[in-house]
């Protein structure tokens, strides 16, 4: 991007997502919402099927297929310029996806729950995002321990990234996400905030996710919608610290927020200090 970040909107195709749930299920409905965030200023649109909140219940693949299908291609038919993410773990739909015109393979597992998805990533020539995730969505949040968060997250983003690579996907092609609340307490949350530039060291793309988190009711003590600024603030504290991709409900604050934030810390060369992300 231009501005040298590209945030991504959420468009939750599911009834039991923690934020919005049920709000886009009919497709009609979440192919106006994406159309929407990206009038906001998202360069990416994620769609998922499946919610991977902590205690969420896995989704057949027909299902999850029978969710995101008409939307990735009602967003294509509709005219959409964002890339197209499709947030899943399983390789049929990535695929599907990938062939109905997503540019990005969202991965939560990080290319490990389906042999087959490092090929399918692989063969199309997509993005891919590998995040770090502490057991599965049903017992992540069962008491998640670390002797030291950022340094272990760094080890297996490196070792999967390296495993994406053996497997024929081009390193310029992977993005990175330390997995904010996925298997994490308040403290590990912040402790990763605090020490992004450790991760952001590894090279890549480095994609912030912390939109209207329970860490962020925690801190803050308000309900799932009263944490917008929460949020920005997280995603303004991120981009200090080198994240460039945002992944978030709410477009038009955060992508407001940033533009003023890239404009300051750019150097009077109109470089900015980390890497860029384009």
């Amino acid at each position: 991007m231009s501005d040298g970040f590209a945030v991504m909107g959420i468009v939750n195709v599911t009834p039991d997502s923690f934020s919005d749930g049920g709000r886009w299920l009919n497709a009609e409905l979440a192919v106006r919402h994406g159309l929407e965030l990206e009038a906001e200023g998202a360069a990416i649109l994620d769609v998922g099927g499946e919610s991977t909140r902590p205690g969420a219940e896995p989704v057949s693949q027909p299902e999850e297929l029978r969710r995101v299908m008409p939307v990735i291609e009602g967003l294509v038919a509709g005219g959409a310029q964002a890339r197209i993410s499709i947030d899943t773990s399983k390789a049929p739909v990535a695929e599907a996806a990938l062939r109905s015109g997503a540019a990005l393979v969202n991965d939560v597992t990080a290319l490990g729950s389906d042999p087959a998805m490092a090929e399918v990533v692989a063969l199309s020539g997509a993005e891919v995002c590998l995040m770090h995730m502490l057991g599965e969505p049903r017992t992540m949040q069962d008491d998640p321990h670390y002797d030291d968060v950022v340094s272990e997250v760094k080890s297996f983003l490196e070792a999967r990234m390296a495993f994406a690579v053996s497997e024929g996907i081009a390193e310029e092609r992977i993005l990175l996400d330390p997995g904010i609340g996925f298997g994490k307490t308040l403290e590990h949350n912040l402790e990763l905030l605090r020490r992004l530039d450790e991760l952001v060291a590894l090279g890549q793309p480095v994609v912030m996710g912390a939109s209207r988190k329970s860490f962020l009711g925690r801190l803050t003590g308000r309900e799932v919608d009263g944490r917008v600024a929460a949020t920005v603030a997280v995603n303004v504290l991120a981009f200090e610290r080198g994240a460039r991709v945002f992944r978030v409900h709410d477009v038009a604050p955060t992508h407001d927020a940033l533009q003023v934030v890239a404009a300051t810390v750019r150097r009077p060369t109109g470089r900015l200090t980390p890497p860029t992300y384009k």
